[in-house]
């Protein structure tokens, strides 16, 4: 039995994995300056001129005679160590979905970490509404920040729905059939979304890796490298749909066959928290 959700690990975790992720993403052209640097020195200038720039910490020296300083480091250091602690802490919660595999671990870790970045985006907007309209001095960063963050939260989103069956599905049909016909149509479903999965890595790996590569930004005052991080992310979580959608198709595959109704969107016991309170009144 999987322990109760909502401890204060589950929260520290995604919001040190956010961290991590958000300063490599601002500053991954110092490891591409340090490790593939460009052979046309107009686009290695263009490069380092651009993370100078953007550098947090500007006065840090870069360590191994390179442009990433100790800051970079530990981020790339910390990144993978919060990805595993957080996959490790993770739990499910009373409404979530009962498979509990590897993979499910993390697409949930994955869901924590979008609903962390649901909060951080609330923030940013709180904020430019309050020095817009109450201090009158509007920011350069708050709409473009919206805008990089909704990106990635629209992107894991999709792979925590995956992972509790909660996408967009007809069961009008579906409910009919019976239980041998409706693992054809589970199979007939995953392979069509690896098929795709494979063709958009296959026909859109080139182009992420360019954008990545020559670091693109959005070409605004704020100028947030959003191609250039959005991108490989569309193609990385992509690739982790479709091998949930086939973990799913194993998981799912000797379960029962379920009919579903209204009631499916209920969560039991905040339906049993509100008849008590009724009740109490």
């Amino acid at each position: 039995m999987q322990q109760r959700s909502g401890s204060l690990v589950e929260w520290l975790v995604p919001l040190a994995f956010i961290v991590c992720a958000g300063w490599l993403a601002w500053h991954l052209p110092a490891f591409i300056l340090d490790f593939l640097p460009p052979q046309d020195p107009s686009q290695f200038d263009k490069l380092s001129a651009l993370f100078k720039r953007n550098d947090v910490t500007p006065n840090m020296p870069g360590l191994f005679d390179g442009f990433a300083d100790i800051f970079d480091w530990l981020a790339l250091l910390l990144l993978p160590v919060t990805l595993v602690a957080g996959v490790l802490t993770v739990r499910r919660a009373p409404m979530e979905f009962e498979a509990w595999g590897p993979l499910d671990r993390l697409s949930v870790f994955i869901g924590r970490v979008t609903m962390m970045l649901i909060v951080v985006l609330c923030c940013v907007m709180l904020y430019e509404v309050f020095v817009r309209y109450v201090l009158n001095a509007a920011t350069l960063w708050a709409n473009e920040l919206s805008l990089w963050l909704a990106g990635f939260v629209f992107l894991c989103a999709g792979l925590y729905a995956m992972q509790q069956r909660s996408h967009i599905r007809i069961f009008l049909l579906y409910d009919m059939l019976p239980r041998s016909l409706q693992r054809v149509c589970d199979t007939v479903s995953t392979v069509l979304i690896v098929t795709f999965a494979f063709f958009l890595v296959y026909g859109g790996y080139g182009e992420a890796l360019d954008k990545l590569y020559r670091w693109e930004t959005f070409g605004t005052a704020f100028d947030p490298p959003i191609p250039a991080t959005i991108k490989p992310m569309v193609l990385v979580v992509v690739v982790l749909v479709a091998v949930q959608a086939i973990i799913n198709l194993v998981s799912d595959w000797n379960t029962e066959a379920v009919i579903h109704t209204a009631a499916d969107d209920i969560d039991a016991e905040e339906l049993e928290a509100l008849k008590r309170q009724v009740g109490n009144n």
